[in-house]
């Protein structure tokens, strides 16, 4: 068993039916691009939850992870994420990591403030884990296949405008699943309008915080050192969150829970990514 096979266990979706559509270790692969792009990284997230007015659990717990592991492997890390995201990732993130509000405003205003942060921050790689991006139409949705635009920064713009880039995601409507978008068409269990943002390498996971658990992994095996966070730290980041209003992404419910995934049962997958990289360094 691969970091691939544990980050899909117990999908309750169908996105392990499209693994075949993917290389076999599509997880060391996003690592290696990482690997050879040193330097400035944007990792966004936050996805909004229509029903509860709130962002969701999965997303940010899996960027501060991310993050975390390329402060120590040396990169200048910042979150580009809208307003209902930022408060949760301020009180997630250290200090001395940049927050950046992508203003949730026109195509047009949205393509400018792309351009502004590339050219300022001349980033080497762009990450994003559990980021709507648009349908065929120009239209962001949920998993209910509800219109979200209003409530949705077009921070896929971001990713349309840069060469190295990495997709995390869990259902079919997130940045990078348009690398898997037949598959999506023609899935019974997914969403009904996949989107077309595409990455140079995506990740799929039952759960976008284990595909950026998954991630974490597959930068330990590559660089030789556990980067992966601790049972507590990882606990303490979906608690926060829960505490600062976000919500499950399935019910919609202020609870411990991440797409329907208690704290224990994240904590299951994140030991078999310890148990696997400490055997494998």
């Amino acid at each position: 068993m691969f970091i691939e096979d544990l980050i899909l266990e117990n999908d309750k979706r169908g996105i392990a039916d499209l693994k075949q559509l993917l290389p076999n270790h599509f997880c060391i692969d996003a690592a290696e691009l990482i690997l050879t792009k040193p330097g400035t990284v944007l990792i966004t997230t936050g996805f909004y939850i229509l029903n509860a007015k709130s962002p969701e659990t999965d997303g940010p717990p899996g960027a501060l992870a991310i993050g975390n592991a390329l402060k120590r492997l040396g990169y200048d890390v910042h979150f580009v994420t809208d307003h209902q995201t930022l408060e949760l990732m301020k009180h997630l993130c250290s200090k001395d990591i940049n927050l950046i509000e992508f203003p949730i405003t026109s195509y047009e205003k949205s393509i400018s403030f792309s351009k502004d942060i590339i050219a300022k921050l001349e980033p080497e790689l762009l990450i994003s884990i559990e980021r709507c991006a648009p349908d065929e139409n120009g239209v962001y949705r949920n998993m209910r296949d509800l219109d979200i635009s209003d409530n949705t920064a077009k921070i896929d713009l971001l990713f349309e405008l840069h060469d190295n880039t990495i997709g995390i995601g869990d259902g079919g409507n997130e940045i990078g699943m348009g690398n898997i978008r037949t598959g999506i068409v023609n899935s019974n269990t997914l969403v009904s309008y996949p989107v077309v943002t595409t990455t140079n390498q995506l990740i799929i996971s039952s759960v976008s915080n284990w595909g950026g658990l998954g991630l974490v992994a597959a930068l330990s095996l590559k660089s030789g050192h556990n980067l992966l966070p601790s049972a507590s730290d990882h606990s303490d980041a979906i608690k926060t969150i829960v505490d600062l209003g976000a919500v499950d992404g399935v019910s919609g419910i202020r609870d411990y829970l991440v797409d329907g995934f208690s704290i224990p049962e994240n904590l299951v997958v994140l030991r078999k990514l310890n148990d696997y990289v400490n055997s494998n360094i």
